[in-house]
C-alpha cells in the first residue's frame, strides 16, 4: 500500500471540465453518488464502485455514500462485512494524522486481514481501493474510495496522478454534500428559503409538546425541523442514516406523529 500527501497543484487542471461541474452542481441533490462515480468515467478515472464512508476511534463506522458502474451494486453487503468487525482491525489509515488529507492506494492483496481480503475484495470480485481521505482533529475519518474490479486494469501513474489532483475537489464536494441542509430541487431553488426559528427554539418547543424525548430524538427532530436531509444529520451526529430514522420513528411516535409535515405542521405553524 502507498500513500502520499494530497496538494492542489498535484498534476495539471484536469479534462472534461464540465463534467465536473455537472458533479459539483449535483451537491445536495438525489442521485450524488452515482453522478459522481460518472462524472469521474468522464475524465477518465474509471472506476466500478464508489462508497464513502466515517471511521472514528471508539464506534462503528458509517456508511454515508454508495454506488456502482457496470457492475452489480454490492458496496453496502461489503460495508456490512467491515461494519461487523472487520474494522477493528483496518490499520489502513493510521498514518493520516489529524488535520491531514491523504491519498491511499491498496490491492485486494493489501488488505489489512484475511477474512478482510476474503470477505469484501475476493467475495465481491474487487482488485483495488483508491481513496481521499481526512482525518479531523478530533480523530474521525472521512474515506472517499473508488473499487477497481477484476474486470479492470489497475490504476496506472496517469491515472493515480490525475486523481491526485482531484482529490481536495473530491472531498470538498464530497463534505458539502454531507452537510447539506435540505433536497436541492428545481423549485426549490427557485424560492425563497423559508426563514427557520433558531435552533434552541426548536428544541425548546419540541420539549414542552413531549418532555419524554430523549436528547437523541431531540437532536434528530430539531435538524429536521431545519430542513436537514438524513444524510446530513447522520454525517452532523456520527451516526447511520438507519439510526437517524430509528431516533425518528421513536420520536414521532412519542409525538404522535407519522411524517414529517405533521411535525413541521406542529411545530412551525407558520411555514
Amino acid at each position: 500500500m502507498t500513500l502520499w500527501p494530497v496538494s492542489a497543484q498535484a498534476c495539471e487542471p484536469p479534462r472534461h471540465i464540465e463534467a465536473l461541474a455537472a458533479v459539483v452542481a449535483g451537491i445536495g441533490a438525489p442521485g450524488f453518488a452515482p453522478a459522481l462515480l460518472q462524472g469521474l468515467q468522464a475524465v477518465n478515472l474509471p472506476a466500478a464502485s464508489l462508497s464513502v464512508y466515517q471511521l472514528w476511534p471508539q464506534r462503528p463506522p458509517c456508511l454515508h455514500l454508495s454506488a456502482s458502474l457496470g457492475v452489480a451494486d454490492t458496496t453496502r453487503d461489503c460495508f456490512a462485512a467491515y461494519q461487523q468487525g472487520l474494522y477493528r482491525a483496518d490499520r489502513s489509515f493510521d498514518a493520516v494524522r489529524p488535520g491531514a488529507s491523504a491519498v491511499l492506494r491498496m490491492h485486494a492483496d493489501d488488505a489489512p486481514s484475511t477474512q478482510h481480503r476474503e470477505l469484501i475484495y475476493r467475495r465481491h470480485g474487487m482488485l483495488e481501493r483508491l481513496s481521499v481521505v481526512h482525518r479531523a482533529d478530533a480523530g474521525s475519518l472521512l474515506a472517499v474510495n473508488l473499487y477497481r474490479h477484476n474486470h479492470q486494469p489497475r490504476w496506472a501513474d496517469a491515472e493515480l496522478a490525475g486523481f491526485a489532483g482531484l482529490a481536495p475537489l473530491l472531498l470538498a464536494a464530497v463534505q458539502r454534500h454531507l452537510a447539506w441542509p435540505g433536497p436541492a430541487t428545481p423549485a426549490a431553488m427557485s424560492a425563497p428559503p423559508p426563514a427557520p426559528a433558531p435552533a434552541p427554539a426548536h428544541r425548546d418547543a419540541l420539549r414542552q409538546r413531549c418532555a419524554a424525548l430523549t436528547p437523541r430524538e431531540l437532536d434528530v427532530c430539531e435538524r429536521l425541523l431545519r430542513g436537514w436531509t438524513y444524510d446530513g444529520i447522520a454525517a452532523d451526529l456520527g451516526l447511520t442514516v438507519a439510526t437517524v430514522k430509528t431516533y425518528r420513528a421513536r420520536a414521532f411516535d412519542r409525538l404522535g406523529l407519522h411524517f414529517k409535515s405533521e411535525l413541521f405542521a406542529a411545530l412551525l405553524p407558520s411555514r
